[in-house]
C-alpha cells in the first residue's frame, strides 16, 4: 500500500498535524500504536470510575492554538478550569474528547505498530507489526524522539550526524501515574493540587473534575526522580511507598489503585526550534520536545510543521 503523507503518533501534535494537511487537501494517514487516541490526552477506566491519567488540563497562550481551542470550545468538547489567575481548560467528558474530535473523517489506523522506517530509492518503507511493508512518500515523526529515532535506526536510515546529535540531546523524564479510588470523600480543591516536595507532584479529583461522576477517583502523578527509580516496582509496590503521603493528602483511604507508567512523560530538554523538517528527505520531526513540554508545546509543534509543510505542496514540485 503507499501512503502520500504517514504521521506515526496519534498525540496531540500528530492529530494536530494530520488535521491541518487533510483540511488543506492532502492525503494524510495517521499510525497508533495502541487502541487510544490522544497520547497524554488519556483516559482510564477502571470498573466504574474514570481517570484523566495523562495531562489533566492544558493552558493557551499561542494565537494559533487559541484558533483551535475557541472551535472545540464552541463544540462543547472542552471548558475553562479557572486556578486563580490562570485559566485553564479541560476536556469534556475527559481529556481524551479532544483526541476524538481531531480524528473525525481522518485516516488514522490503531493498533498500526511500526517497527521500522527506512528508505527505498524514492520513497521510503514503513514495517508495520502485522500489516507488512507499506510505502509513503513523506513521514512526519511525532512519537517521542527517542522512539522515533530508533525507528529509523531500526530501518537502516542514517541521520546526518549534526541531526543525530541534535536529536540525541532531547531527554524526558518519566512519571508514574498512581490512579487510585477511595474509601471515602476526598478532600482535595476542586482545581487540584500541584506540590513541590514529596513523592507527589500532583493530585486531582477526578469525580470534582467531573470526569467520573459516580466513583471517587484520584490521580496522583509522581515526581520525576521518585518515577525514575521506582519504575519497574509493581502497582502495590508502589502504593505502600506512596499510601501514607497520598492518604494524607486526599484525607480518605485508598480502597484500589492502578498504575500507569509514562516513560516519556516530561520533555526535560528540548530543542530550541518548534520542528525539524528535512524536504531533501520528505522527513519531519514534531512533538513537545520542540514546541515545549506542555500539550500546547505539542499542539504548536505539530500545527508549525504542517504549516510548513502545506506551503511546500502550494508551492509544486521544484
Amino acid at each position: 500500500m503507499h501512503h502520500q503523507t504517514l504521521i506515526i503518533g496519534a498525540g496531540t501534535a500528530g492529530l494536530l498535524a494530520a488535521r491541518v494537511l487533510h483540511e488543506a487537501g492532502a492525503r494524510v494517514t495517521v499510525f497508533e500504536k495502541s487502541r487510544g487516541l490522544g497520547g497524554r490526552l488519556a483516559t482510564k477506566r477502571v470498573g466504574d470510575a474514570v481517570f484523566d491519567q495523562g495531562a489533566q488540563y492544558f493552558t493557551v497562550k499561542d494565537p494559533r492554538f487559541a484558533t483551535w481551542v475557541e472551535r472545540w470550545e464552541t463544540a462543547g468538547v472542552v471548558a475553562r478550569w479557572p486556578d486563580g489567575e490562570r485559566m485553564r481548560y479541560v476536556g469534556r467528558p475527559s481529556m481524551t474528547a479532544v483526541a476524538k474530535v481531531l480524528a473525525e473523517g481522518l485516516d488514522v489506523k490503531r493498533e498500526h505498530k511500526v517497527t521500522a522506517i527506512g528508505c527505498c530509492g524514492d520513497h521510503w518503507c514503513v514495517d508495520v507489526e502485522n500489516h507488512g511493508c507499506l510505502r509513503a512518500e513523506r513521514i512526519i515523526l511525532t512519537a517521542p524522539v527517542p522512539q522515533a529515532v530508533a525507528l529509523l535506526k531500526a530501518g537502516d536510515f542514517a541521520l546526518p550526524e549534526a541531526l543525530a546529535t541534535r536529536l540525541a540531546a532531547l531527554t524526558y523524564d518519566p512519571c508514574l501515574a498512581l490512579l487510585v479510588t477511595l474509601g471515602g470523600r476526598s478532600r482535595l480543591p476542586a482545581e487540584g493540587v500541584r506540590r513541590e516536595a514529596g513523592a507527589i507532584r500532583w493530585a486531582a479529583d477526578n469525580q470534582a473534575k467531573g470526569v467520573s461522576p459516580n466513583v471517587a477517583a484520584v490521580t496522583l502523578h509522581l515526581a520525576p526522580d521518585f518515577s525514575a527509580e521506582h519504575y519497574g516496582r509493581t502497582d502495590a509496590e508502589v502504593l505502600e511507598l506512596v499510601r501514607a503521603e497520598a492518604e494524607d493528602l486526599i484525607g480518605a483511604p485508598v480502597a484500589g489503585a492502578t498504575l500507569h507508567r509514562w516513560k516519556f512523560s516530561h520533555a526535560r530538554t528540548t530543542d530550541p526550534e518548534p520542528f525539524i523538517w528535512w524536504p531533501e528527505e520528505q522527513l519531519g520531526f514534531a512533538g513537545d520536545a520542540f514546541g515545549g513540554p506542555r500539550v500546547e508545546g505539542a499542539a504548536v509543534s505539530g500545527l508549525a510543521l504542517a504549516e510548513c509543510i502545506k506551503a511546500e505542496l502550494a508551492r509544486g514540485p521544484a
